[in-house]
C-alpha cells in the first residue's frame, strides 16, 4: 500500500496553493522550559557510560506500509507501521451514516502488535488510483443522494461537497466515535486527521482556492473545515493527531495539541532547486512546510505537539547517500530533522537499508527523543526507605510524546527483579539539550542551549528484602506490553541498557545500620582468585554460593563498611567442620549437615574506617562454601 507514482509529483503543484492563514510573524527562540530540581546531595553520583541509541524505539524513526500478512519487521530496524483506510469501508452501511465497521482498522492494530509495533495511521475520502488494496473513492454510501459530488478530472477521483452541513454532521459524528475507540489505545501511536481532500492531505489541487486556473475550489471553507479540526481535538485528548498544513482551516489547528506532517520531506524541486522543507532563508521555496511554519509563528509547535511526515518517495531510496548536507533533490536532511523537530517520518524504502548505515542510524537517533542517563543517585547500602535519583538528558530533537511509567527495580545477583516501584516521572519534562535556530530569528549562534539534564527522584522502601547485594535498574513500560509481549522496548542511550528492557544503574547492599539491619555481602560479588568458583544455591540468599575456598583460593568481600570492631556474621554451607582465616584471623567452621544446609558462624573483627575489605583464606585446607557476610 503505497502512493502512486503520480502522487509523487503533486509536491510542485500542490505547492503553488496559497496559504490562507493570515500572515504572523515568527515565533522566535522559545523561552528555556524550567530549569531542573538540583540532585539530592544526601545521595552518591554514580556515572553511566554512553552508548549509540536504539534505532528501533518505539513511537520514533521511520514507519514501514501496512502490508496484510507481510512481515513487519524485515528491513531497517523500526518500531512503526503506517496504514491508510477509505472511510466507505468504515461507514459501510448505506442506509446509516451512524453505524461503523470498524473490523478492518482492528484488523491492522491486532496485526502490528504482534510484532511489536505500534501503528500510525489516516482515513481518506479520496485516493487517486486507489492504494491496490483500499479505494480510490471512499466516499461512504450513506452520503449518497444526501452530499453533493465534484468530479475531478485532472486525478480521476470525485470530491463530496466538504461544505455539505449533511457531510459536517456525518463527520463530526464519525471522528466522536473514533476517538471514543481508539483514544488511548496503545496500537496507536499516532493519527493524521485526514478525511478532507486528496489522500486526506487537506489540499485539493489543482482543484483549490487559486481558481484563476478556471478550475472551482473543492476546499471547505475555513469555517467548515475548523470544525472537524475542533473535533479531533475533543476527541483524541491522549492519542497524538498531526494535520499537514499549519495554515490548514485557516490555521485551526494551531492554538490546539495538534502536530503536523510534512508529507513532502526534504526534497528539493524546481529550477533552480528550492527546498520544499526548509525556509526560504535556507533556500527553500515560498510554499515550503516551515517556511508555513515561521509564517504562521508555530516553528515551535513541537514543544508540546508530535511532528512527523514522509520522507519524499523520489528520494527515498538515495536521500543518506550524501547525509547530512544533501545533494540534488535532496536538501540537507540535518537541517530538516533538526528544524521541523520530526519525530518520525513515512519511509518504505527504509526496507532497503543496511541496518549498520552509519548515516541512516545518525538520522534516526536524532529524530524525536534520544534519552540517556548520565548519573545515578542513591547510597551504597540502604535498607528501610531509601531515596534513589537518575538525571536523565535527551540529545534527540523532540521530546518523548507520552506520559509512559517509569519504574524502578532491584535485581537480585541472579539477575531476577525481586521488587519493582513505579515512579510519578514524566519523560516528557526531558526536553532536548540544544535546538538549532532559524536564521529568521537573528539569534546569532546555529545552535542554542534549551532542555536540562532532567533530575527525577523516587523512595523506594526495601523492608522485607533479604540483606545482600543487588542492582538498582530502571524500565520504562510500554503500554503495548499488556496487548502485545513483543512489545518493543524504550531503551536508553547507556553501554549498561540491557535487552530485557531495564537499565543497570549500579550495584547497592541492602542491609544498613540506619535501617536497624545489618549490611550484606553477597559472596559471589566478591573477588575470587585460584580455583574458587560460583555455582547454583537453592539455599542461599541470592541463589549462588562460593565454593572450591582454600588451598591456595581466596575469597574477598569488597565494599565493606569498617570503623571499629564489627560483628561479621558468615552464612555458609559445609557437611564437615572446617577452619579459614579471616583477615588473617583463624575461624572455625562447624558442620551445617550437607552442602545444600546454610548455617551462620558470628566473628568479631576490627575495620578500618571507611570502606575496606575481608579475606577468606585457608592456605593449607579447604574452606567452607559461602552464602554470605553481614556487618553489624
Amino acid at each position: 500500500m503505497r502512493r502512486s507514482l503520480g502522487a509523487v509529483v503533486l509536491g510542485v503543484l500542490l505547492a503553488l496553493t496559497p496559504m490562507t492563514v493570515a500572515q504572523a510573524a515568527p515565533a522566535g527562540p522559545p523561552p528555556r522550559p524550567a530549569a531542573s530540581p538540583a540532585p539530592d546531595p544526601a545521595l552518591t553520583a554514580h556515572p553511566l557510560a554512553a552508548a549509540p541509541g536504539p534505532i528501533d524505539n518505539p513511537l520514533k524513526g521511520f514507519a514501514k506500509f501496512y502490508s496484510p500478512g507481510g512481515n513487519q519487521n524485515v528491513g531497517y530496524p523500526h518500531a512503526l507501521t503506517w496504514g491508510y483506510f477509505g472511510l466507505s469501508e468504515i461507514m459501510t452501511n448505506a442506509s446509516s451514516c451512524g453505524s461503523y465497521n470498524w473490523s478492518i482498522v482492528d484488523s491492522m492494530l491486532a496485526e502490528t502488535a504482534t510484532y511489536g509495533n505500534q501503528a500510525a495511521i489516516r482515513i481518506y475520502l479520496t485516493y487517486p488510483g486507489g492504494t491496490g488494496s483500499h479505494p480510490a473513492n471512499a466516499i461512504p454510501p450513506c452520503f449518497n443522494g444526501n452530499v453533493a459530488t465534484r468530479a475531478d478530472t485532472y486525478w480521476n477521483v470525485t470530491h463530496p461537497d466538504y461544505d455539505s452541513p449533511f457531510l459536517l454532521t456525518a463527520m463530526k459524528n464519525f471522528i466522536a466515535a473514533f476517538g471514543a475507540r481508539y483514544d488511548g489505545d496503545p496500537r496507536l501511536g499516532f493519527i493524521h486527521l485526514g478525511l478532507v481532500g486528496l489522500w486526506g492531505e487537506w489540499h485539493t489541487w489543482p482543484y483549490d482556492t487559486d481558481t484563476a486556473d478556471g478550475r472551482p475550489n473543492y476546499m471547505p471553507s475555513d469555517a467548515n473545515g475548523a470544525q472537524l479540526v475542533a473535533a479531533f481535538d475533543t476527541a483524541f485528548n491522549r492519542t497524538k493527531v498531526e494535520i499537514r498544513y499549519p495554515d490548514a482551516a485557516g490555521g485551526a489547528a494551531n492554538s490546539r495539541d495538534i502536530g503536523y506532517h510534512d508529507d513532502s520531506f526534504c526534497f528539493r524541486e524546481g529550477s533552480p532547486l528550492q527546498g520544499v522543507t526548509l525556509p526560504q532563508s535556507m533556500g527553500g521555496a515560498s510554499y515550503a512546510h516551515l517556511q508555513r511554519n515561521l509564517a504562521t509563528g508555530t516553528e515551535n509547535k513541537w514543544i508540546t505537539s508530535s511532528i512527523g511526515g514522509e520522507l519524499r518517495p523520489e528520494i527515498q531510496s538515495s536521500a543518506f547517500q550524501s547525509w547530512p548536507d544533501g545533494s540534488g533533490a535532496v536538501d540537507n536532511l540535518k537541517a530538516c530533522i533538526e528544524l521541523s523537530h520530526a519525530t518520525w517520518l513515512i519511509n518504505e524504502q527504509s526496507g532497503g537499508y543496511a541496518a549498520g548505515d552509519a548515516n541512516v542510524g545518525a538520522a534516526v537517533r536524532s529524530m524525536g527523543y534520544n534519552l540517556s542517563v548520565d548519573n545515578a543517585y542513591y547510597r551504597d547500602t540502604a535498607s528501610g526507605a531509601t531515596n534513589v535519583g537518575v538525571r536523565i538528558a535527551n540529545t534527540g530533537v523532540a521530546p518523548f510524546s507520552y506520559p509512559w511509567t517509569v519504574t524502578l527495580g532491584l535485581k537480585n545477583s541472579s539477575g531476577s527483579v525481586v521488587r519493582t516501584w513505579d515512579t510519578s516521572w514524566d519523560l516528557r519534562k526531558v526536553q532536548p539539550l540544544t535546538i538549532r535556530t532559524f536564521p529568521d530569528w537573528n539569534a546569532g549562534a546555529d545552535y542554542r542551549d534549551f532542555g536540562y539534564r532532567q533530575y527525577f527522584q523516587h523512595t523506594a522502601d526495601l523492608s522485607g528484602l533479604a540483606n545482600g547485594s543487588y542492582q538498582w535498574v530502571l524500565r520504562v513500560k510500554n503500554p503495548l506490553e499488556a496487548v502485545s509481549a513483543g512489545a518493543k522496548k524504550l531503551r536508553f542511550a547507556n553501554a549498561t541498557q540491557q535487552a530485557d528492557g531495564w537499565l543497570g544503574l549500579g550495584p547497592v547492599t541492602v542491609g544498613t545500620g540506619t535501617g536497624g539491619g545489618p549490611a550484606g555481602y553477597e559472596a559471589e560479588a566478591g573477588t575470587r582468585t585460584g580455583g574458587a568458583a560460583v555455582s547454583a544455591c537453592a539455599a542461599c540468599s541470592g541463589g549462588q554460593k562460593v565454593g572450591w575456598l582454600g588451598n591456595g583460593a581466596t575469597l574477598t568481600f569488597t565494599g565493606v563498611t569498617g570503623g571499629g570492631p564489627r560483628t561479621v556474621t558468615f552464612h555458609y554451607l559445609t557437611a564437615e567442620t572446617r577452619t579459614a582465616t579471616v583477615n588473617g584471623q583463624s575461624v572455625t567452621f562447624p558442620a551445617t549437615g550437607s552442602w545444600d544446609t546454610v548455617g551462620t558462624t558470628a566473628v568479631t573483627l576490627t575495620l578500618p574506617a571507611g570502606t575496606t575489605t575481608i579475606t577468606v583464606a585457608n592456605p593449607g585446607g579447604w574452606a567452607p562454601d559461602l552464602d554470605r557476610v553481614t556487618v553489624s
